[in-house]
């Protein structure tokens, strides 16, 4: 029987691997304390997290996702406004020593409370808060995409490395089983190697935001949106592409969309020959993802890059894990134990910088009109 027949019995093996590993837990010596290596010593304790940034989706998903998590617990907040400080202690029983603003931020050094700082401010944010992070010795998630060019990455890489603390991208997919089984059938080649990617994701903009403001999000839906069919297609791929081709299409609110763009094509070229088509935009609504190879292929039909992946259909049948996961759970605890372990995270920064250098190449290409070669 493939898995294909027995998917139930994949999902038990998907969880139990999110598992391992979690007896490294239970050694260590001083609470709060890194060693040599960056990693923390901590007695088995869950490691504590603060959120930067109280918006929609720190209130929405990371803080209930916070209250599953195994090895990690919300521990405190950094936030702007005295209201939402307050609220949130009330809500999460956290101590006022553990809720910061941004200009006191950098006294969570001597917090040792908190061992991670998660970034969930606007993109152009990130590196400020994560360098700050850094330099107080708080491991680090920056929310995607990482920032708004490849120096400020190269600049949040450098401040972590030099603290000899952990960097790692909410990309939160690579703890789903469905793109899990995506990953594996690229290694694996199930379906031999994918040559055909398309993707298609978008939602229909009501009223002017951050995302749309190009100083704060860099962009406008290819930043929001494209990073996901990126990070699809590389997965797909097994690799990075070589060349992008990309066309903004017109504008049917041009008076909204005045700083980025609306709605944008691009085409992704990877070695081997293999390629991604994939649209992304704030005027219709989609989240589709196809993959296809010489002997099948696999179409994330309904929800593709979504908190709960709904309908994923390959050519050997359909695919059903169960009960969705909570990803954002998944990722902060496998970033927790990668901290404690010393294990290498999947996600790290150099993949969000890989990521940023794809966008820039794709704005480029939409902006001249010819094909650019990837950095």
């Amino acid at each position: 029987m493939n898995r294909f027949q027995n998917p139930r019995h994949s999902r038990r093996d998907f969880l139990r691997l999110l598992s391992a590993g979690s007896a490294a837990l239970a050694g260590g010596c001083v609470l709060g304390n890194l060693d040599r290596d960056g990693r923390i010593r901590n007695e088995g304790r869950p490691l504590g997290v603060a959120l930067l940034g109280l918006g929609r989706y720190s209130t929405n998903q990371l803080a209930p996702a916070l209250q599953q998590t195994k090895r990690c617990r919300l521990a405190g907040v950094v936030t702007g406004s005295p209201e939402k400080a307050e609220k949130w202690m009330q809500d999460f029983k956290l101590p006022k020593q553990n809720v910061y603003n941004y200009e006191n931020f950098d006294r969570i050094a001597d917090n040792p409370d908190i061992d991670i700082v998660y970034v969930v401010t606007p993109p152009a944010l990130h590196p400020e808060f994560a360098i700050r992070a850094a330099k107080a010795g708080k491991h680090v998630i920056s929310e995607k995409p990482m920032a708004t060019s490849v120096a400020d990455c190269d600049a949040m890489i450098a401040a972590c490395r030099k603290a000899k603390v952990r960097l790692s991208v909410g990309y939160r997919l690579h703890f789903d089983p469905y793109h899990r089984e995506l990953m594996r059938l690229q290694r694996e080649q199930d379906f031999g190697a994918f040559t055909r990617m398309t993707g298609d994701r978008g939602f229909v903009m009501g009223s002017r935001a951050w995302r749309i403001d190009k100083k704060l999000a860099g962009g406008g839906p290819l930043m929001d949106l494209g990073i996901y069919i990126i990070q699809g297609a590389c997965m797909a791929a097994g690799a990075a592409p070589i060349a992008v081709t990309a066309a903004e299409e017109p504008k049917t609110k041009p008076e909204m969309f005045n700083e980025v763009e609306e709605r944008i094509r691009w085409t992704m070229e990877f070695p081997g020959g293999a390629t991604c088509d994939a649209v992304t935009s704030f005027a219709h609504v989609s989240d589709k993802f196809r993959v296809e190879g010489p002997r099948g292929w696999i179409d994330f039909q309904e929800r593709a890059f979504g908190y709960q992946v709904r309908k994923v259909v390959t050519s050997q049948g359909p695919l059903d894990y169960g009960p969705p996961i909570n990803q954002q759970a998944a990722q902060m605890d496998d970033f927790a134990d990668c901290i404690v372990t010393g294990r290498k995270t999947p996600v790290p920064g150099e993949m969000g910088r890989r990521d940023l250098g794809i966008l820039t190449a794709i704005y480029e290409a939409a902006r001249t009109g010819k094909r650019v070669v990837v950095d």
